[in-house]
């Protein structure tokens, strides 16, 4: 059983789709990042608030009455809030994540592409005069209807 584990675990298929949850996992906290520090302030100043994660609404005052300032400040009172500005953060995370790696996988499809298209393969079938059915390009009486295949079709069908 332990061998058959080693097997399984060192497969390449494992090993390569670790390195990728790894690597996703560090790549979501840059973006993370990218969201609440460089991305979000600037829309913020847009619409007039600093921090979308302070956008929400209380549903149920806590154990102290509202209003809240911010959304800390109503989690730690108990109150119960829809949290938007949150889930607007998360949206925007998502966006961004995944143009990104519709970028990364679009470059590497680029990379693996041949420069030149494979040439079309030649014809396996052809198409009987008589019948209009399909044959192998080598055949030279038809399957199908019996009819002596040449480059001109003759009038009539073979018995």
């Amino acid at each position: 059983m332990l061998q058959e584990y080693k097997k399984f675990a060192l497969r390449g298929n494992v090993v390569d789709m670790a390195v990728g949850i790894i690597i996703g996992a560090a790549f979501n906290g840059v973006v993370q990042s990218l969201v609440k520090d460089v991305i979000t302030p600037p829309l913020g100043l847009l619409v007039g608030n600093v921090d979308f994660s302070n956008i929400f609404v209380v549903l149920k005052d806590g154990t102290t009455p509202g209003p809240y300032p911010t959304l800390e400040a109503a989690n730690a009172a108990g109150a119960v809030t829809v949290n938007g500005g949150v889930f607007l953060n998360s949206a925007i995370s998502f966006l961004i994540v995944s143009f990104a790696v519709f970028v990364l996988v679009r470059s590497v499809n680029k990379m693996m592409e041949p420069d030149e298209a494979p040439e079309p393969a030649a014809p396996t079938v052809k198409k009987c005069p008589f019948c209009v059915q399909d044959i192998p390009v080598q055949a030279t009486r038809c399957p199908h209807c019996t009819s002596d295949i040449t480059d001109e079709p003759s009038p009539h069908a073979a018995s």
